[in-house]
């Protein structure tokens, strides 16, 4: 091992140190992102921001589209297990991605319309 292997390790230890204290130093302000936005910071922290080393490759933008989760609401009225196996599917669709599709929900079109209407 080499000076400079030494001095990267070291300066790799300092830098996972650091943020590890930066990032309990942001959960005990309990504020949040929110918090980080109402104090008017411009730019994204560091312990936010992975090393492109780190990134998995599945995260590549360019080569795919989104494909955002989509729920059938098709019989869940009429079968107590489906019903349960697309409350498990909106659970999880909602802590993954945040957002879903929904089909066969039976909202009229127009019903559709005027709520893109109003919005």
């Amino acid at each position: 091992m080499g000076v400079s292997d030494t001095d990267d390790y070291q300066a790799t230890i300092q830098k996972s140190h650091a943020r590890m204290g930066d990032l309990k130093a942001f959960d005990d302000t309990k504020a949040g992102v929110k918090g980080l936005v109402d104090a008017g910071i411009t730019k994204v922290p560091e312990i936010f921001i992975l090393p492109p080393k780190n990134r998995p490759e599945s995260l590549d933008r360019c080569g795919s589209p989104f494909i955002f989760p989509m729920i059938d609401l098709e019989g869940m009225d009429e079968d107590p297990i489906k019903h349960k196996e697309i409350v498990d599917k909106v659970q999880d669709a909602s802590g993954t991605w945040g957002f879903f599709q929904v089909v066969n929900h039976e909202i009229p079109t127009s019903v559709l319309g005027e709520m893109l209407r109003g919005t």
